[in-house]
Formats: C-alpha cells, structure tokens, sequence
C-alpha cells in the first residue's frame, strides 16, 4: 500500500516539475515556432465531382487507372469510377434498347 502511494506522490512531483521546467526547456519563442504548422505544405485540393468526371470520361479512366496502380487515391477515385460506372452503363442500355 505505501509503495503505490509513493509511486503515485513521485509521478505527481514529476508531471509537475515538467510543467515547472518546460518553459526553461523549451523556450516560449521556439515552441511557438515548432507549433506552427509549415508553411511550405500545400493545401490538398478539393476532389473532383462525378458530376465533372461524367463530363470528362476520357479522364475519369486515367484517374481510376491510376487509382488501381495505387499512385492516387481518395474521394476522386470513388467519384471517377462511379461516372465510368454510370457510363458504361448508359451505353449497355443504348446498345439493349437499339438507339
């Protein structure tokens, strides 16, 4: 029972002289710089919408063959494959239909 009470009395003496010597540590000025994001890091653009893929099938298939390579990825890949999806299939149902 006392060694649990001494373990916790020298975790709180030690959380606290970490909050008592960070600044000493780190100083202010470079923890203010370090907690700055970069930047140099661009901002990731928006994803294109099904909406513009559909206009632009030629490419939506570059994307979603790049998507199967792996080099891209994310909301666009879902966007592009689902305008190649609703294409091809508007042009099964043209070729079943005759037109």
């Amino acid at each position: 029972m006392t060694q649990s009470k001494t373990l916790i009395i020298v975790l709180v003496i030690g959380f606290g002289a970490g909050f008592v010597l960070r600044p000493v540590i780190v100083p202010v000025d470079q923890a203010a710089i370090v907690a700055d994001p970069p930047a140099a890091a661009p901002t990731p653009a928006e994803p294109r919408a099904m909406q513009y893929f559909a206009a632009h099938l030629d490419e939506a298939r570059q994307v979603v063959a790049q998507c199967a390579e792996g080099t891209a990825r994310g909301d666009e890949c879902a966007n592009a494959e689902q305008a190649v999806i609703e294409a091809e299939g508007r042009e099964r149902f043209k070729k079943f239909m005759g037109n």
